[in-house]
């Protein structure tokens, strides 16, 4: 079947989804989009996607699903509910599901698809707005070999797609993203201050680590968003903490003690708590500077 022949139905254009729903345009893909804030997708209808009014709209017929959605409830009601999207896809038809959702979703969801006769992917993805944008995402891919060779060439538009495993393991791959992520920006906000209190130009020190092995998209993203006061939200602190919770709850259901994930996780609480969960994740140093009694701003570097 040739891309102009796939039908393909997207569901979620926020900050994500928006670009990554772009691209399959721009390769080629007739796309037929759903999004709740309908002038969030505005955009893609001028570029020449079929905009929907409902869910199930956008689903009937398509040949794969793209589910780009903030969590697991509300994928489980747009996809499986009362008129739900997967209701209306086509005999046979490949559902991908994007989000960052617990293992267990992911695992009863590709159960409820086989159920219906259709194939499935967790496929949640890492790289932020700007990975979305230059179409560069890591993409962490769980579901059968054939589901996972069905859905690549599509995916590979968007970024670079791994399979991992069985149902449910490309959410497992992401939980593990997620807590690296979130510890690692968490080292960088310390970092950053140990730096300022000790009189260092933070701007030097910050160029002066890269290349070592301290550098990281993190450390060169996020810890120049620190040095800006830069916190527009690629990925919302709230999210970071949707997902570390996540994580710590399948480490427990292992039974796995993960200390460091757990600290850093009651740090992005009381960010979240302090009002800056619409912040980006890097907004951590934030809540760092609280925490050491520090004015919001770094000295010396102009916001």
């Amino acid at each position: 079947m040739s891309v102009s022949d796939s039908q393909v139905a997207f569901i979620g254009t926020g900050i994500m989804g928006l670009p990554m729903a772009g691209h399959l345009l721009k390769a080629g893909y007739p796309l037929r989009v759903w999004n709740r804030s309908a002038g969030k997708a505005a955009s893609l209808g001028a570029a020449g996607a079929c905009l929907c009014s409902g869910p199930a709209e956008a689903a009937e017929g398509a040949q794969i699903l793209v589910c780009m959605l903030s969590d697991g409830p509300t994928c489980d009601a747009i996809l499986f509910g009362e008129q739900g999207a997967a209701h209306a896809l086509a005999p046979g038809a490949l559902l991908i599901v994007m989000s960052s959702i617990p293992v267990a979703t992911a695992t009863a969801q590709a159960q409820r698809c086989a159920s219906l006769g259709l194939r499935y992917l967790d496929a949640p993805v890492s790289g932020g707005e700007r990975g979305a944008r230059q179409a560069s995402l890591a993409i962490m891919v769980g579901g059968e070999a054939e589901a996972f060779a069905a859905g690549q060439p599509l995916l590979s538009v968007m970024g670079r797609p791994v399979h991992v495993g069985p149902p449910g393991t490309g959410e497992l791959a992401k939980l593990v993203n997620q807590l690296i992520v979130a510890s690692t920006i968490a080292t960088v906000a310390e970092g950053l201050l140990l730096a300022e209190r000790g009189g260092a130009d933070l701007a030097k020190v910050h160029e002066a680590l890269m290349g070592g092995f301290v550098d990281s998209p993190i450390w060169r993203q996020h810890g120049e968003r620190m040095l800006r006061q830069d916190f527009t939200p690629g990925g919302p602190a709230k999210w970071q903490l949707k997902d570390t919770r996540t994580a710590l709850a399948q480490a427990r259901e292992l039974g796995l003690a993960l200390p460091v994930a757990e600290r850093v996780d009651a740090l992005f609480a009381d960010m979240v708590e302090a009002g800056d969960g619409d912040l980006d994740h890097a907004g951590l140093i934030r809540q760092l500077r609280r925490l050491n009694h520090l004015p919001p701003s770094l000295s010396g570097v102009t916001p």
